[in-house]
C-alpha cells in the first residue's frame, strides 16, 4: 500500500535549520508531482513547496521563498524540505503530499510531522 512517512521534525531555533524528509513506498514515485504542505493551529492548511516529477521546476510561498529549499531524490523514493533561517511563524504540522502526474484526483498524505521554532 502506499505510505507517506515524514521524518525531520522537531524543536528549531529562531534563525536555525532543520531538514524535513518524506519518505514514499507503494507507489512509482517519480510518477507523482510532490509538495509539502503545513497547518498551523486555527488556520487552514497551505502549500509551502512543490517540485515536478524531474525536479526541473519549483514552486514556492511567499513566506519561505528564500529559506526553504524543496528538493527530490527519486532514486531512493525520497523528498527533501531544507528549512533555513526559521521564524516562529513556521512553526505548524508539515504534511508530504503526493499528487500523480496524469489525474489530480489521486492524492497521498503523510501522517504530518511537527515543527516547533522557539527559543
Amino acid at each position: 500500500q502506499v505510505q507517506l512517512v515524514e521524518s525531520g521534525g522537531g524543536l528549531g531555533q529562531p534563525g536555525g535549520s532543520l531538514r524535513l524528509s518524506c519518505a514514499a513506498s507503494g507507489l512509482t514515485f517519480s510518477s507523482y508531482v510532490m509538495s509539502w504542505y503545513r497547518q498551523a493551529p486555527g488556520n487552514e492548511r497551505e502549500l509551502v513547496a512543490s517540485i515536478t516529477r524531474a525536479a526541473d521546476s519549483t514552486n514556492y510561498a511567499d513566506s519561505v521563498k528564500g529559506r526553504f529549499t524543496i528538493s527530490r531524490d527519486n532514486a531512493r523514493y525520497t523528498m527533501y524540505l531544507q528549512m533555513n533561517s526559521l521564524k516562529p511563524e513556521d512553526t505548524a504540522v508539515y504534511y508530504c503530499k503526493a499528487r500523480y502526474y496524469n489525474n489530480n484526483a489521486i492524492n497521498y498524505w503523510g501522517q504530518g510531522t511537527q515543527v516547533t521554532v522557539s527559543s
